[in-house]
């Protein structure tokens, strides 16, 4: 008998598998975000992450190489419709977010506001997160975790 799941609604968490992990299938590239503006967005995230962005040859892909070898890209999306936050409804249901870890949460705020964030949820104070949006909708949390 299984223990009922403690979190209904989402994936049930599976079993070990017993001996050595599989080889994986893949490794993460690049998190792309499609915006209507692959320029600008990438320029939003330098300012943030740091980096260089890094144009391809026709403008509708950037590569933004972060401090550490990751890649954020951007990608040309005529008609881009941005996520909504909260969901619709109250459903509680999310597209996909950046976690960006920072020290101090107000100066953080201070400066993507100056980049051209949008705050989404950020009365509450006494968290440890705020919510905003990239200048393309695109919902992002700092955290001080």
């Amino acid at each position: 008998m299984t223990d009922p799941d403690p979190h209904p609604g989402t994936a049930p968490t599976l079993p070990p598998t017993p001996g050595p992990a599989p080889a994986p299938i893949a490794e993460l590239g690049a998190v792309v975000l499609d915006c209507p503006d692959p320029r600008a967005l990438a320029a939003f995230y330098a300012g943030i992450l740091g980096g260089t962005p890094a144009e391809d040859d026709e403008g509708a892909w950037f590569d933004l190489e972060l401090p550490g070898g990751r890649t954020l890209a951007f990608q040309e999306a005529p008609g881009h419709v941005p996520p909504e936050w909260p969901a619709p409804g109250g459903s509680g249901s999310q597209q996909f977010h950046l976690d960006l870890t920072v020290t101090d949460l107000d100066a953080a705020e201070k400066g993507v506001l100056a980049l051209g964030a949008r705050p989404l949820d950020t009365d509450d104070r006494a968290r440890t997160w705020r919510v905003y949006a990239d200048p393309a909708g695109h919902p992002f949390c700092l955290c001080a975790c």
